[in-house]
């Protein structure tokens, strides 16, 4: 088997990645929904690609891993890893899982991610109303995240929350130390939060990146009382193209609240000071950003050996992105706690593709699929209505 091309298309929100073989089995990836510009990079590896067999995912892999880097721009060597293993798990007629040494659990266990209540303010009774619709929301979630403080629309709308000025705009553009007030407004949220959940729902926080390192040790020292399964980002994070382990580490140690970051990672040497130095209690690779699932499978094996948990991010990946964390999670050591559930984008998404329950979970769980590949495939011809001018050729 050969690979004769290598496509992208943007499909509603989503670029999709599709490995083409001369034996009429082809696999696909899918780059997070806010990257639709990473469609002529994908594009960029297929000369590295073409003629070679696509079941021999690690040789491709080290012809094009190199070219890439920490999020967004890893995010097409990834989709692409992803498509490569669901050809070669058509090809022997096996789940990706069995490829990856086979599953050590039959369901996982996943948070909101994509499914996000909509806040109404941003003083406490509104994050609490939030987690009210949560709890009761239709997927059973035993683990909820919610955004604060830098990560999400709570400091440009808290007066005085910082010292310096707050800027506007996307990817969490801030960064500096909070005021008195603007610490004990994040703390007072939370608390009504966790009022609200109890000891039923674990509640973890992405508050960051933009902390200072005394400010985040005050915050996760207030809210150690609360047992969080962790606070995320609290320093770097999300499109910041480093990781500061020393930092986190400082962070860290003063503290019992768990902390956590990973998501703009790319590659297992740049977790390798975050892990071996115990920086952070979790962390948080996206197969999609982090070089794809057999990556992320490697930085939660060498987690595992330093006591280190994984909650891998998944928050805007779809379908197969969904697909990838099932496949790779079923397989993960017991350091795993769950993963971020993704929401494809628009909903008709769901009418395109074949291979998902009809309730994909179920009291916060999703049951592992056995179906060859990745397990999800498109229905082409209902995808083909939602092509674009310029992609009418994906499928062919």
């Amino acid at each position: 088997m050969k690979i004769v091309d290598l496509r992208c298309a943007v499909i509603g929100e989503s670029p999709i990645v599709r490995v083409v073989t001369d034996e009429g089995v082809d696999g696909f990836g899918e780059i997070e929904s806010s990257k639709p510009y990473m469609r002529p990079v994908v594009e960029m590896y297929r000369d590295f690609l073409v003629g070679e067999d696509p079941t021999d995912v690690e040789r491709c892999l080290l012809k094009i891993r190199r070219f890439a880097g920490f999020k967004p721009w890893g995010a097409a060597v990834s989709a692409i890893e992803i498509a490569l293993w669901d050809v070669a798990g058509k090809a022997a007629g096996l789940p990706v899982y069995k490829l990856l040494g086979g599953k050590v659990r039959d369901r996982v266990r996943v948070y909101n991610g994509g499914v996000r209540p909509q806040l109404r303010g941003h003083r406490p009774e509104d994050y609490a109303a939030a987690m009210a619709e949560m709890k009761a929301a239709l997927e059973g979630f035993t683990l909820i995240k919610q955004g604060v403080a830098f990560h999400g629309p709570m400091a440009v709308n808290t007066p005085e929350f910082t010292l310096g000025e707050l800027r506007t705009g996307p990817r969490h553009p801030n960064r500096g130390p909070l005021t008195e007030r603007g610490l004990k407004h994040t703390i007072a949220c939370v608390e009504a939060m966790k009022d609200v959940l109890g000891d039923e729902v674990g509640l973890a926080l992405d508050a960051g990146p933009g902390f200072t390192v005394p400010d985040a040790i005050r915050l996760l020292r207030a809210l150690e009382p609360l047992n969080l399964l962790w606070v995320e980002d609290l320093l770097t994070g999300d499109y910041v193209p480093w990781v500061h382990a020393d930092q986190y580490r400082e962070v860290t140690i003063s503290t019992s609240t768990p902390t956590h970051t990973g998501e703009q990672i790319y590659l297992r040497q740049n977790f390798k000071d975050l892990i071996s130095t115990q920086a952070v209690r979790v962390v948080g690779p996206d197969p999609c950003d982090v070089g794809g699932i057999a990556e992320l499978k490697w930085v939660a094996e060498y987690a595992d050996l330093h006591g280190v948990q994984i909650a891998p991010h998944g928050v805007l990946d779809g379908v197969f992105g969904l697909a990838a964390l099932v496949q790779v999670c079923a397989t993960l050591p017991d350091n795993f706690i769950a993963f971020e559930y993704p929401v494809a984008k628009p909903d008709w998404w769901y009418s395109i593709v074949t291979g998902l329950p009809e309730q994909i979970v179920v009291d916060g769980f999703v049951d592992v699929w056995d179906r060859p590949g990745l397990g999800v495939e498109f229905d082409r011809e209902a995808a083909r209505a939602h092509l674009r001018p310029e992609d009418q050729d994906f499928f062919t």
